[in-house]
């Protein structure tokens, strides 16, 4: 059993006056962030209550960088040269950091259809890691568990973190259940808490279908674009505390 998580959600992602995500709530139960960088979702003004919200609450900083999809907020799919998706993620994180104090992130995950592309995609798994090298070497690339992705990402010299979905399906090869499946999306609190439980203490997740998939953890994602949100980032808190388990970053200090 792990004694230690990093929780992280994905926030920033209000647009305008449009306003999405109870982020002010639940980032008092998560200990890391993705920050949208303008491209699926945000815009400087959100950058910057974000960030300052995060800065608050001692939360780390990372990059939710994106393909430049506002309309279909990053989840379309997009065939962009190696080169541009270079250019995009440096452009995205550049514009993020500069919000912060230290003008330095923790990490970079990538949104959407620009990380379950890189699962299986080479192309875009390298490109995505090329680039964090380009920005800053010690930056941690957060990814799914398990993926080729991350062992690109290692054999490139880079710190990786991997990542569970607490709130989301998967299937039984360890990939995430398409969100056209109307049960992609898990929403009761005891649930979730109890598959955050699985994972730290037994290493494994079930399956949509039943199977028991082992996986590695370092990080546990619960997603701020879910209605549920402050309830389950509240009930997660209270479960892991009351089993001695510790809320931390990924990089603790």
């Amino acid at each position: 059993m792990n004694n230690t998580i990093d929780i992280n959600c994905d926030m920033g992602e209000s647009f305008g006056t449009y306003k999405m995500g109870a982020d002010e709530d639940v980032i008092k139960y998560v200990s890391s962030i993705n920050i949208a960088c303008g491209f699926h979702a945000g815009d400087p003004l959100w950058i910057d209550y974000t960030v300052k919200l995060a800065e608050k609450y001692n939360v780390h900083i990372g990059a939710h960088p994106s393909f430049p999809d506002i309309k279909g907020f990053g989840r379309r799919t997009m065939d962009l040269t190696a080169e541009e998706i270079k250019s995009d993620i440096k452009y995205q994180v550049g514009a993020l950091s500069i919000f912060t104090k230290n003008k330095k992130l923790q990490h970079i995950k990538p949104h959407g259809a620009l990380y379950n592309m890189a699962v299986d995609d080479q192309k875009i798994a390298t490109s995505i890691c090329e680039a964090l090298l380009e920005i800053d070497p010690t930056l941690i690339l957060l990814g799914l568990s398990g993926s080729q992705w991350l062992n690109i990402a290692e054999k490139m010299g880079i710190q990786v973190a991997h990542e569970v979905f607490a709130d989301r399906s998967y299937n039984s090869d360890g990939t995430l259940v398409s969100r056209k499946n109307p049960n992609a999306t898990l929403h009761d609190p005891q649930l979730i808490s109890d598959r955050c439980l699985q994972i730290i203490n037994e290493n494994s997740i079930t399956s949509i279908d039943g199977d028991k998939i082992d996986i590695k953890a370092d990080s546990i994602c619960v997603h701020g674009d879910n209605p549920d949100a402050v309830e389950i980032a509240v009930h997660i808190s209270k479960t892991l505390t009351n089993e001695s388990v510790v809320i931390q970053p990924l990089r603790y200090e």
